[in-house]
């Protein structure tokens, strides 16, 4: 039976945002070096996922969808507090159920950034208005553009497992559309199935190769394959010291290089929060502007142990 004492200590963690359960100084990461401005499009999705990290669904619009004059106003922001920004990112839910989506996206390559869409490439996506705004921007912008696509697994049977039946077909069906529509792409995979990396790369080069998608299974920044983040599996606080015992700096994490725009649902006005993963924790809200959100970051959440720290995955392209 564990101590008393340690059990209290565990139930401690996370629960001071500049001291550890054991007394040391939290580790904090600073804005150094921000590259990608995300917005939050609204966490409503076509489809209900088993391991959702954000809890997106048909019914959740605990962060409602965003219009492109919100994101037009942050793009100001962005020129005037001169964030040196080369990648606007959207996430969601499914971006594409926002109706504004492709609006957002040509206002934000009109100003010469690059845009990166997180996309499952389902029904949202597929329908004929949307088509017809992609391929424009596509023709206008190309490679300027991507679409992440959520390929959980390179087998139709493990991606259905989490996305439900007839997900994988809906989904290579979008892809093999923007393939023909000269699209770029990009996967998202995730590691649930305790393949090693090697074992997981070979299968996504393998879907690639069948369906002719132009798309480097080797490549970390073309294949993301992203840790699973379970807050139930105990993970260690990230202290000061351990920069040094990690051999890493904090310009690597992702909270140093970006931001992420949200609209919660009866709020008047969005807010900006540290991390796309965090998105309902209050202590990572930063304020309704960028100039709010120029402060350090307090790693004090076990996500950013698991998913940043240790597991050293990005969100950014």
């Amino acid at each position: 039976m564990k101590d008393q004492a340690l059990e209290n200590a565990e139930h401690a963690k996370f629960s001071d945002p500049f001291v550890t359960a054991k007394g040391e100084t939290r580790a904090s990461v600073p804005l150094s070096d921000p590259q990608t401005l995300w917005f939050n499009t609204g966490t409503l999705c076509n489809i209900e996922c088993v391991n959702c990290y954000i809890e997106s669904s048909p019914e959740n619009d605990r962060l409602v969808y965003l219009t492109a004059d919100e994101v037009s106003d942050f793009l100001d922001q962005l020129e005037a507090r001169n964030w040196d920004v080369r990648e606007i990112g959207f996430t969601g839910g499914e971006p594409f159920m926002n109706p504004e989506m492709v609006e957002m996206a040509r206002r934000s390559l009109v100003r010469g950034y690059e845009v990166l869409i997180l996309t499952n490439a389902m029904r949202p996506m597929m329908r004929p208005r949307v088509r017809e705004g992609l391929a424009t921007l596509v023709a206008e912008y190309g490679d300027r553009l991507t679409l992440r696509i959520s390929v959980d697994h390179w087998s139709a049977e493990k991606h259905d497992e989490e996305r439900g039946a007839g997900s994988f077909a809906k989904t290579v069906e979008g892809m093999e559309w923007l393939r023909d529509t000269g699209a770029r792409m990009t996967v998202a995979g995730r590691t649930l199935w305790h393949e090693d990396e090697a074992e997981a790369r070979a299968g996504y080069a393998g879907f690639y190769a069948r369906h002719g998608f132009a798309i480097d299974a080797a490549d970390p920044g073309q294949t993301v394959l992203f840790p699973e983040m379970d807050e139930r599996v105990e993970v260690p606080e990230i202290t000061t010291a351990c920069w040094g015992i990690l051999n890493k700096a904090p310009e690597q994490v992702m909270c140093a290089s970006s931001r992420m725009v949200v609209k919660r649902k009866g709020a008047a006005r969005p807010a900006v929060v540290a991390c796309t993963l965090l998105p309902y924790d209050p202590q990572f809200e930063l304020g309704e502007t960028l100039a709010d959100a120029e402060g350090a970051v307090q790693l004090n959440h076990p996500h950013c142990a698991k998913f940043c720290v240790l597991g050293g995955a990005s969100c950014s392209a």
